[in-house]
């Protein structure tokens, strides 16, 4: 008993959250990094990105639009949006599992309390905590991966980080006072407050991602890899990885229909930047574009990211806190 409240103390400390926190920011990098083309391509089908729509809806669709993506501004063009990923990644990431480690000594001190409620809980929690700390470098990021050489266009810069903040700063700003909506009001008092587009719902659809996650994280490591006498055999790196695949193919799954309205409220400031786009909007708007399966664009290509984006980042954070001796 002594050594079990002893092993809790020490996931509670400082110096546990601080390289818990290094191990997962750093896997978070390199797990993005290694599917950051899928990721564009998948946010320009989630937004109904006019240039890429035609592509859209079948398995051969994301090779024939990270081809386009290519041809049009070649590696680069691959990798639009990705500084702001990698900004955003290691805080995002590093938050995310310092505070499941921290969420899960809470809500779980000891084993006679381990339920998969339990284990939910602490990865939704945890999920909730890194997003609400790091949402505006999220939406900056889709900005970015958003942008597109439309023909109607004249404006063919591509789009920085810091250019991108200075657009979302100053949507609606333009329109006159008696044209301004009170969404258009809020954003002209609070400008910060542009940079929340989405939030609502993606902290909605983070409950069942990242607690999905973590609960089929955990579940599996405990089944695979049980505790007895206050010790238990640490899995090797391949079993991590196809854990991490498993965890990441199932909270996709449960989660992704949320993912899709808050791409297009993302997006809303570029077509609509004096409103506040509404979830009752946005879902009839996903439904009357494409019936049920408008919630559902990109899934494939959501997989193609998110198996093997899980995988690594959870192997990596294994094996970032084994290094680091926690």
């Amino acid at each position: 008993m002594s050594s079990t409240v002893s092993h809790q103390r020490d996931k509670r400390s400082f110096d546990y959250a601080i390289r818990s926190g290094i191990a997962g920011g750093l896997a978070g990098c390199i797990a993005k990094t290694a599917v950051a083309p899928l990721d564009r391509v998948k946010i320009l089908f989630q937004a109904s990105n006019p240039d890429f729509q035609k592509y859209a809806g079948t398995w051969t669709g994301a090779y024939r639009a990270g081809l386009a993506i290519y041809r049009d501004g070649g590696a680069r063009g691959l990798l639009q949006g990705h500084s702001a990923t990698l900004l955003r990644i290691f805080p995002y990431a590093a938050i995310k599992f310092m505070a499941y480690d921290q969420w899960r000594a809470l809500v779980i001190p000891d084993r006679d309390k381990e339920t998969n409620f339990r284990r939910f809980t602490a990865g939704a929690l945890a999920g909730m905590t890194s997003v609400t700390f790091t949402y505006p470098l999220e939406l900056v990021r889709v900005r970015m991966a958003f942008h597109s050489r439309l023909s109607s266009s004249s404006d063919q810069t591509r789009p920085s980080f810091l250019r991108a903040m200075r657009v979302i700063y100053n949507e609606g700003s333009t329109s006159s006072p008696a044209t301004r909506t009170t969404a258009a009001q809020i954003f002209e008092s609070f400008p910060v407050s542009k940079f929340y587009r989405g939030f609502s719902v993606t902290m909605v659809g983070m409950i069942p991602y990242a607690g999905t996650a973590f609960l089929t994280w955990d579940f599996l490591r405990a089944h695979f890899f049980p505790v007895i006498d206050d010790h238990s055999k640490r899995p090797h790196p391949l079993a991590n990885l196809a854990i991490g695949a498993v965890s990441g193919a199932i909270s996709q799954t449960v989660s992704y229909p949320f993912e899709v309205v808050r791409r297009r409220m993302q997006v809303g400031g570029l077509t609509r930047p004096d409103r506040w786009l509404r979830w009752g909007e946005t879902v009839r708007a996903v439904y009357a574009s494409g019936g049920w399966r408008g919630f559902y664009v990109g899934l494939g290509i959501g997989y193609l990211k998110i198996i093997p984006m899980t995988a690594i980042s959870f192997a990596v954070w294994q094996g970032g806190k084994s290094l680091l001796g926690v």
